[in-house]
Order: structure tokens, then C-alpha cells, then sequence
């Protein structure tokens, strides 16, 4: 079967879609129909597998069928090599901006930076040094890396210390293949090193490189600071890569209690020619949900 007969088949019959994601029986919705974003959103896989099916490629054509014009994945180091090419493939086909993936370090509590230990640093830079031959497969830029838990035993000063002369080391590795390293503050639980924005701003000036900087998610950030627009004005010469995702819950925009309306606007009017990974989950379940994300992100993208 031909995708676009899939999608046709696999669409919401003769539905049109709220911003609320209720159906409105009547015309089916006309999923062929691409939308000029002002802004690249990057949907992840499964975000429409009801709507595009579970193979990884017709997700991608999917998405940029809807008029996504980024992409972002972040297991992409632990598919093989096979699939990596395979995605690099139709994303430059569709001209889609590959988003974040993750450095491959053991996981955002493992091997933590602030340590200071050689073992944890050792597998940090063996990371960044795959992560240079996946980027290259899929054209990526952007690699998210989370330094890890505290380590209670050393004073903040020090920990802050080993967490910088690690990164410098991992941008060195980076810096010449025009790679960027974003460092992702969270807000997941206290035991984590890096969890603010400022915290953030301040690893990156002293590390010093383009190969550092700032992966802003606004979930994260309205949990930890709030204040989400005067925060990123602050720290806005270090911001390389956006996340989003409403609170509470972490589902699409309109669905908690984040003005995305106006965060987008001043992101759009700030010049941001980025990506905006969305990160979260779907508020609904099935197709339903799927076709929710789509016209909830034609909202508030509605800011010109």
C-alpha cells in the first residue's frame, strides 16, 4: 500500500479536529495539507505512529507532510548504523534539521562529572567520540548532555570545577567537527548536579567553547524557576537548543498551564532559528491524541 493511501486510510474518518482534540464529525481531516510553522518543532518517533504506522521512516515522512521541518531523537546512538543512515537519508530528503540526540554516557544519574573520577570521564569523551560518527550519518549538530548527580562528599566549588574541565574536554573533541554539546538542566530530582539556568550559564562561559551551551527546556525550567521569559532573556547568548513541553503533566502546549502563545512569540521575535525538540507525550490516547499535538502546536504557533 502506497503511504499516502495508509494515511488516508488510518486518518480519523470524516472528523475535524478542536484545538482540544474533540472530533466534530463532518469533512476528514485533510492531513495532506502542509503547514508553514514559523518556528521548527521537532516531533519524536511515536509521537504519530497511529496516524503514520510503526516504521520509522514513514513517521518522518508523516511529520513532514504536517509541515515539521525538525526532528528529534533521543536514542538515536543506540540504533545501528543501518538505521541511522536510513534516517539521515529522509531527513535530507524532506530538507528537515535534525534535532538533539543523546551523548551515550550511562544514563542522566550515571558516571557523574562532578566527581572529578577518571573512569567517569573517560566514558564521557568515549561518548563524545561516537556521537561525532553518528552526527555525521544524520547531520546532526546538537548532542544533549547531562553531567550527572551531585557528588555530596565534595564541596559545590570543587564539583563545579571537575564538571567544567570535563565538558572543555568534550568540547575539544566536539569543537572541530562544528559540533555543539547542550547541556540540559532538570527538573526529574535533587540529587542532580545541573538544575537551573543560571547554574548552566555560568558552566558554559567558563568552558568557553561554541561547542557548549544552553538546551533550554521549559518544562524543566518552569518546575525548577519559573519566570520562563525573564530566564531566557538572562541567559539567551548561551541558548543553542529549546525543549518543550506543558506543566503539569508534560504533554503538548495548550494543555497545562504555560503561556506557549507568548514563550514562542519571544522566541520567533529573539531571531531563534533553532529547533524546539518537543519532548513530551501526547495528552490523548490514538489517532485522537495524535491529531490533538498537530492542531494544538497550529495554535500557538498563531502569534504573528
Amino acid at each position: 500500500m502506497k503511504r499516502r493511501d495508509f494515511i488516508q486510510k488510518t486518518a480519523l474518518g470524516s472528523s475535524a479536529v478542536t484545538l482540544g482534540g474533540s472530533l466534530a464529525y463532518g469533512a476528514q481531516p485533510n492531513l495532506e495539507a502542509k503547514h508553514s510553522f514559523n518556528l521548527k518543532y521537532a516531533p519524536h518517533f511515536g509521537m504519530f505512529k497511529n496516524l503514520a504506522g510503526n516504521d520509522l521512516i514513514d513517521q518522518i515522512n508523516f511529520m513532514a507532510d504536517q509541515g515539521f521541518t525538525a526532528f528529534e531523537d533521543n536514542g538515536m546512538m543506540k540504533r545501528d548504523v543501518a538505521t541511522q543512515t536510513k534516517i539521515g537519508e529522509a531527513l535530507a530528503k524532506h530538507n528537515m534539521t535534525m534535532g538533539v540526540f543523546v551523548i551515550d554516557k550511562g544514563g542522566n544519574m550515571a558516571n557523574t562529572l562532578a566527581a572529578g573520577k577518571q573512569e567517569y570521564i573517560d566514558i564521557f569523551l568515549d561518548g563524545c567520540r561516537r556521537a561525532v560518527e553518528v552526527a555525521k550519518r544524520v547531520n546532526a549538530k546538537w548532542m544533549t548532555v547531562v553531567p550527572g548527580g551531585f557528588e555530596r562528599k565534595l564541596p559545590i566549588g570543587v564539583q563545579d570545577g571537575n564538571v567544567i574541565e570535563a565538558l572543555k574536554r568534550g568540547a575539544e573533541i566536539l569543537e572541530p567537527h562544528g559540533l555543539t554539546m547542550v547541556l540540559e538542566p532538570l527538573s526529574d530530582s535533587p540529587d542532580l548536579y545541573l538544575q537551573n539556568s543560571d547554574q548552566t550559564y555560568m558552566i558554559c562561559k567558563a568552558v568557553g567553547s561554541p561547542s557548549c551551551k544552553i538546551l533550554f527546556d521549559i518544562y524543566h525550567m518552569q518546575k525548577t524557576e519559573g519566570h520562563l521569559i525573564h530566564n531566557m532573556d538572562l541567559t539567551w547568548d548561551e541558548i543553542d537548543y529549546i525543549q518543550i513541553g506543558d506543566n503539569p503533566g508534560r504533554k503538548e502546549p495548550t494543555t497545562g498551564e504555560i503561556n506557549y502563545k507568548n514563550v514562542f512569540k519571544y522566541i520567533h521575535e529573539k531571531g531563534f532559528k533553532g529547533v524546539l525538540g518537543m519532548e513530551h507525550g501526547n495528552s490523548k490516547p490514538n489517532k485522537e491524541g495524535e491529531l490533538a499535538v498537530i492542531n494544538a502546536y497550529k495554535s500557538v504557533d498563531n502569534f504573528l
